[in-house]
């Protein structure tokens, strides 16, 4: 009798298993279909919006390679890539009378205000804060494995609000090690400018005023000169690089000149971005996207096109995907969109933060 239920009892975990096994593969087949047909030819929009958006993203670059050559995928980069923009940052266009730490703005309303912004795919919150020198970088330098949630690095720093900064190790959700250029407080805490193509770095003055700095050709000697000659205190780095391998832009506005794209520009990603109007008030501004809220995400031309509407003179992308959040008295307005994190942030090993 008992081998007779045992026999009964495997034969039903065997129903069980093929059961989920077809299940499995019925999946696995219905999202190659769908990952073809995304990258077919049939569909040039679609197609284009989703090579685009994958090579944006940190570990499903490979998606678009599976389907396409890197030849094909070039071509459709190039198609809808965006012209450099390479100014020197016009100083003179910030008022500096707003720049001395005292918050004079701040008797015109709240010194933080935060707007809510809606687009066709995204949804996003802009955070405008009045007095510039309130805003620094905190890192979690010397840097270790794993790094800290947005609401521990902003808490822990005497802050009050926060977002995340530049590139960074986040495989696994580690996120203890930056790449690029740290600086925080005027000490360059990481520095290898050619750890990776095309970086740019993004950060504040001693005179409190956003710097936009190609950096892709320095050596970190190089590095150095730069923070001292231009008294850079707190920076990070992101990637300029429109490849076959990556999708990646960071100016997005210098001395009030928007950079002009090709075709859609980018594509269809959370993002974070940080800029800065000619009274010096700081413009961060975080979207969602990878159907979070059933939202695709932000183009670079929605990134601009708010800067605008905003008034920054100069603006920059940072690092977006997963990373993207924002906190600010206590809880976080905008979180990361993977699931498992949607209350809470990646682990960071830096981010600007208010205080």
């Amino acid at each position: 009798m008992q081998n007779d239920a045992k026999k009964k009892i495997m034969k039903y975990i065997g129903r069980a298993f093929a059961v989920l096994g077809a299940f499995l593969l019925a999946v696995a087949i219905v999202l190659f279909v769908s990952l073809s047909m995304l990258c077919s030819k049939a569909f040039p929009s679609v197609q284009q919006t989703f090579v685009t958006t994958i090579l944006e993203t940190g570990q499903l670059k490979f998606l678009a390679s599976v389907f396409l050559s890197p030849e094909e995928i070039q071509e459709i980069v190039d198609k809808n890539s965006m012209q450099a923009l390479n100014a020197e940052v016009d100083t003179d266009l910030i008022r500096h009378e707003n720049l001395n730490g005292t918050d004079a703005s701040a008797e015109e309303g709240e010194p933080i205000e935060i707007v809510e912004v809606a687009g066709a795919t995204y949804t996003g919150t802009m955070m405008i804060v009045k007095d510039p020198s309130r805003v620094s970088l905190a890192t979690i330098y010397p840097w270790r494995e794993e790094g800290v949630t947005l609401d521990t690095l902003v808490n822990d720093n005497g802050g009050i609000a926060g977002i995340n900064g530049g590139l960074y190790n986040s495989n696994n959700n580690t996120g203890g090690k930056p790449y690029g250029v740290i600086v925080s407080n005027g000490e360059i805490q990481y520095n290898k400018p050619q750890e990776f193509p095309g970086l740019v770095l993004i950060g504040f003055t001693e005179d409190h005023i956003l710097q936009i700095i190609d950096i892709s050709k320095m050596t970190e000697a190089d590095v150095e000169a730069l923070v001292a000659d231009a008294k850079i205190r707190d920076a990070v780095t992101f990637q300029e690089e429109a490849s076959d391998r990556n999708n990646h832009f960071v100016q997005l506005i210098i001395n009030n000149e928007a950079r002009q794209m090709n075709g859609m520009g980018s594509g269809l990603n959370p993002r974070t971005a940080i800029g800065q109007r000619a009274d010096g008030a700081v413009l961060m501004f975080v979207t969602d996207g990878r159907g979070k809220s059933g939202h695709l995400g932000a183009s670079s031309g929605d990134l601009i096109e708010v800067m605008q509407q905003f008034q920054a003179v100069n603006a920059a992308n940072l690092d977006g995907g997963s990373s993207s959040c924002m906190y600010y008295d206590g809880e976080y307005l905008m979180s990361s969109v993977t699931f498992y994190y949607d209350n809470s942030s990646w682990r960071l090993p830096a981010g600007f933060i208010v205080k």
